[in-house]
């Protein structure tokens, strides 16, 4: 019994596991005095926004199909950036992590997880060309 234990601390210290979580800034100063809050996992991406009403976000690892990162002139002033998330998800096919501090330490990670994710799944990304529209005469 104590050496199952002492052999699954060893497997969780072996993974590769990281866990960013940055908060929304203003775009002045980059001070974090938003009540939004991004997290991104190996598995997931969550959003957490609002102080009365909140709203959770999540998005599975394995949906990203790209991302993107954005940095005006302001917030690399400020050391931010805007990092964009396209995904396979029919409720927000979009996510935006806006104005967090390491972006692109963030979107390599999303990049890189989200293949592994998929390799995981043996999923694998498409694009939808609309093949209903394309006339097929079979003569």
């Amino acid at each position: 019994m104590e050496e199952n234990r002492e052999e699954m601390q060893d497997i969780e210290e072996k993974e590769d596991v990281r866990e960013y979580v940055e908060r929304k800034r203003w775009l002045f100063f980059g001070l974090p005095f938003t009540f939004t809050k991004y997290t991104v996992n190996e598995r997931v991406i969550t959003i957490n926004e609002g102080l009365l009403n909140t709203t959770e976000n999540d998005c599975y690892l394995y949906k990203v199909q790209d991302v993107e990162l954005k940095t005006s002139l302001a917030e690399r002033t400020f050391g931010l950036g805007t990092v964009a998330c396209f995904t396979g998800d029919n409720t927000h096919p979009q996510l935006y992590l806006s104005h967090i501090k390491h972006a692109k330490e963030v979107k390599d990670y999303i990049l890189h997880a989200s293949e592994i994710a998929r390799r995981k799944r043996r999923t694998m990304n498409t694009l939808n060309i609309d093949a209903d529209d394309i006339d097929m005469d079979v003569d």
